[in-house]
């Protein structure tokens, strides 16, 4: 791991205090939320830049795991979300379509990161990582329809010009440079894409920092808002490391395979939603907080599971 993915959480962390305390400042509070976006774009733009669409075709080689991590994530994931959130968060409706926003989009970056610690298949977790984006891409729009739409009313329009600015725009653009940058392959794999590999988390945090110092003097009041979204988020992490276990052994994964299925269905992806949150519900900051809350329980969730699954292999050497 590099020292940025080691020190994610805490960077994340430190960006919402210092957002929270330029917050405090009438100027930096005036000008923050016009930044927020741009440095999402361009978190997005690397982020799409690091996955070549060439890895589509590896996932369809071993289709167990394609079939069973896809049902999971964009059948049983969102049913399980609006669930707890009708358990949990039905009288705050701003967190529970944050919260269905969060759990609605499976993680394309540092779920790797953990498959690699917990000694999972990282090649078979990697095949599957576009065709998680692009669903998530496809089916956003229609589970905010869906599900946030039965808690409050929806515009597709918004919804739709929202998905077209953060996430069609900075896919096109990333996609055209590899493109252009096609007879310099030097120059994209040696230079741009290790960059922005490694510029992916000082962006979110510039964006972090933004929104919060934006909406610093609002979310001050909220932070309760924290131990109401605990709970529901713990109980999912759970609900799904055990579902992943049952399934890895009903489909007599190896021990790598099923570490690839546990953290493929587990790890969210926070800045692809929050990117659509801060553009399609600029006026409601409780649901941009749902999802910067979300990888302050995620990432050290995530330590632990790795470790878990690390453990259970040390006791059962042979299972798989």
């Amino acid at each position: 791991m590099s020292l940025f993915e080691k020190l994610q959480t805490l960077i994340i962390m430190g960006a919402v205090g210092i957002g929270l305390l330029l917050g405090q400042l009438p100027a930096a509070s005036g000008y923050a939320e016009y930044v927020i976006v741009p440095f999402l774009l361009l978190m997005l733009y690397g982020l799409f830049l690091t996955i070549p669409l060439r890895q589509l075709t590896q996932a369809f080689k071993n289709i167990r795991f394609l079939g069973s991590s896809t049902i999971i994530n964009f059948i049983w994931t969102p049913l399980l979300a609006w669930v707890l959130g009708a358990v949990f968060l039905s009288d705050y409706p701003a967190l529970w379509i944050g919260f269905i926003m969060l759990m609605v989009t499976p993680c394309t970056d540092w779920y790797l990161v953990f498959t690699s610690i917990a000694k999972g298949n990282v090649p078979l977790s990697t095949s599957v990582l576009p065709i998680n984006l692009i669903l998530q891409v496809l089916l956003l729009p229609l589970y905010l329809l869906l599900f946030a739409g039965t808690i409050e009313t929806m515009r597709m329009t918004t919804i739709m010009e929202s998905v077209l600015l953060v996430l069609v725009v900075p896919f096109t653009l990333a996609h055209l440079t590899r493109f252009l940058l096609r007879e310099k392959k030097e120059v994209l794999d040696q230079k741009l894409v290790p960059f922005f590999a490694k510029a992916q988390i000082m962006f979110l945090s510039l964006a972090i920092v933004a929104m919060f110092a934006s909406q610093g003097s609002y979310l001050l009041k909220n932070l309760e808002m924290i131990y109401i979204l605990i709970v529901p988020i713990l109980i999912y992490f759970t609900v799904n490391y055990v579902l992943g276990s049952l399934v890895g052994r009903m489909l007599r994964f190896s021990y790598e395979d099923s570490v690839s299925l546990h953290l493929t269905i587990i790890a969210r992806n926070s800045p692809v939603a929050l990117a659509i949150a801060v553009t399609a519900f600029p006026d409601q900051p409780l649901i941009a907080l749902a999802l910067v809350i979300g990888p302050l329980i995620e990432l050290p969730v995530l330590s632990v599971v790795s470790q878990l699954l690390l453990f259970t292999r040390r006791m059962k050497p042979t299972s798989g």
